[in-house]
């Protein structure tokens, strides 16, 4: 190829460079303009709610087992697990299971190996009546009756039979639960609470157990030691006669271990943590949200206390879209307000 060949292409491979380059600068020119021209804005659409004023509760949640209320300093237990009152075999059982007895009722009798209870009943008549004519003496009257008490279970308090263990035949000793008694009127729910949680926790709290219907009740009890085997504080409480609960019965409960009232409350799901882990809150000015922090306090029933001077109730806030949220960006509510998208608050909501 000759040399003059050579530096006509080496040029014509220069321009056609060249053009190309100016090309596509003319064009990148142009989407830039575009671009500052007219700036893509990004609407998010969200669900809102507003603030309300409401009083809120603070809890500490476990759970309990019913049964008779305990002895206190003035009025006996609730009920009783009998025993047999000594060795010996079931003679007579008085009662069924359900049945209604009262204090001092004989339950069930026995026959031991030196006498009956047909027998020791018959000695009691007789001795009662040689001691009125002046025939015996009240020793010997008390023996008899001394006789005859060691072969019967009577009830020691007024209640419905809510066990019965044996039958006649049965053989049985001290250690022979013969049956159970229980005043159905005062039933108490015994509770394990865990010392980390019980805090000031003190006789009067409200509980709340979530049965059907739901039953209030008071703390009568807390006790001051915590248990060693298992970190935990017994309590319990005195349910009304009318609550439905049965003996026995495993139930949920809180207790109210504070009350704010009046207190601003947001909806839960409009309170969210930022990346730092504060709390915050999406505020709603106009159609931008504003990413708000605020301190938070109590929690229920879908509601969280807030707290933060330039807040007021009806402010509207971010539900549904909240977490996430840029710090301040342009937002389209998509239900109707923010008073048809709140909660309904506890009943007691101010």
């Amino acid at each position: 190829m000759k040399p003059k060949q050579v530096v006509i292409g080496i040029i014509v491979a220069l321009c056609a460079g060249l053009g190309t380059y100016a090309l596509l600068k003319t064009h990148g020119a142009a989407y830039a303009s575009d671009d500052e021209a007219g700036t893509t804005t990004n609407v998010v659409s969200v669900q809102v709610g507003a603030l309300q004023r409401m009083t809120l509760r603070n809890y500490i949640t476990g759970y309990g087992t019913v049964g008779p209320a305990p002895a206190t300093a003035s009025e006996s237990a609730a009920g009783a697990q009998l025993a047999a009152p000594g060795a010996g075999v079931v003679a007579r059982v008085n009662i069924v299971e359900g049945q209604r007895v009262e204090k001092g009722d004989v339950l069930v009798e026995l026959n031991s190996s030196s006498a009956t209870a047909d027998y020791a009943r018959q000695d009691v008549e007789r001795q009662k009546t040689l001691y009125a004519q002046h025939n015996t003496s009240l020793k010997a009257l008390q023996d008899a009756e001394a006789q005859l008490a060691a072969l019967q279970v009577i009830a020691p308090l007024s209640g419905t039979v809510t066990r019965l263990n044996v039958k006649p035949g049965t053989a049985v000793d001290m250690s022979t639960v013969v049956a159970e008694v229980i005043d159905l009127d005062r039933l108490a729910v015994a509770m394990k609470i865990p010392a980390a949680q019980a805090g000031e926790l003190k006789a009067g709290e409200e509980i709340q157990i979530a049965s059907d219907p739901p039953v209030t009740a008071n703390l009568s009890f807390v006790s001051p030691a915590v248990d060693a085997n298992d970190g935990t504080i017994s309590a319990w409480a005195a349910l009304p006669a009318d609550s439905g609960l049965r003996a026995g019965e495993f139930v949920q409960l809180k207790i109210v271990t504070a009350v704010h009232t009046n207190c601003l409350a947001a909806p839960e799901e409009s309170v969210v943590a930022d990346e730092s882990g504060r709390s915050v809150i999406a505020l709603v000015h106009g159609d931008e949200a504003a990413q708000t922090p605020v301190q938070t306090g109590f929690r229920e029933k879908g509601w969280v206390e807030i707290e933060r001077k330039d807040l007021k109730a009806g402010d509207t806030v971010v539900m549904v879209g909240a977490y996430g949220l840029p710090e301040k960006t342009q937002i389209q509510v998509v239900n109707p307000s923010a008073e048809q998208s709140s909660n309904s608050g506890p009943a007691e909501a101010k």
